[in-house]
């Protein structure tokens, strides 16, 4: 950090070499070094706070649209994150929303409520498989809708998702939220593909009737992907 001008003791300019970033100060926070560089990569060393209209806290609160920003640095950037998450490994962040103020513009274009519902910064329902979080790319999406198409690995093991293999009926079976709170069992068959099928048609038609639910409260192109969302075999 170095001073680059000097008009008195209260007044000062001062550059931080690293980001190359100016900012105004006085000279005895200068000394002490407590001038705080807004380009400095602080979150998951990728982030960078910036100067703008947003803030990390208002009033003593940590802000909305700070937490959804962190959080979603950090499961794209944090080791820690990955272990208990390992399908984010390959989770990019776009350079543009490395900035706090970048991202917080779009999210006053782009967030919303439903009913209150917590609301989840999605990456891959408008396109499917997509590890970018970017602003073409990513949508909000009510909670109840979200958990719908989230996928569970570990109790299928390599089975087809939705169908787990009973060892006291030899037989492949499936069951599926109804997206009302309850899990429907339907039934056990003589292969995994048989289940699988049973599986994808009934939780196809369960994604559709729920979007139709929320088709006036959501965005369009959001309400037209979870419509059309096939499930595949290996999901």
């Amino acid at each position: 950090m170095e001073i680059v001008k000097y008009n008195n003791a209260s007044d000062i300019v001062v550059r931080f070499i690293d980001t190359n970033s100016l900012v105004k100060c006085t000279y005895g926070n200068f000394k002490i070094g407590s001038v705080r560089d807004f380009y400095d990569k602080t979150i998951c060393e990728v982030g960078y706070i910036g100067q703008g209209k947003y803030n990390v806290t208002e009033n003593g609160e940590v802000t909305k649209v700070y937490k959804v920003w962190s959080s979603m640095l950090n499961r794209a950037y944090n080791a820690k994150y990955h272990k208990r998450n390992p399908s984010y490994k390959d989770v990019t962040v776009c350079q543009d929303w490395h900035s706090f103020q970048n991202f917080g513009e779009c999210f006053d274009e782009n967030y919303y409520e439903v009913d209150g519902e917590k609301m989840n910064l999605d990456k891959d329902i408008l396109f499917k498989g997509n590890k970018v979080y970017s602003p073409d790319k990513c949508c909000f999406v009510p909670d109840k809708l979200n958990t719908l198409i989230v996928t569970c690995n570990s109790a299928r093991g390599s089975l087809p998702i939705g169908v787990t293999f009973n060892k006291v009926t030899r037989s492949y079976q499936t069951q599926s939220a109804d997206g009302k709170g309850k899990v429907v069992p339907l039934g056990h068959y003589s292969s995994p593909e048989e289940a699988f099928e049973v599986y994808k048609n009934f939780k196809e038609n369960v994604i559709k009737h729920i979007a139709n639910e929320y088709k006036n409260v959501i965005p369009e192109k959001l309400y037209h992907a979870l419509y059309n969302w096939k499930i595949e075999i290996y999901d």
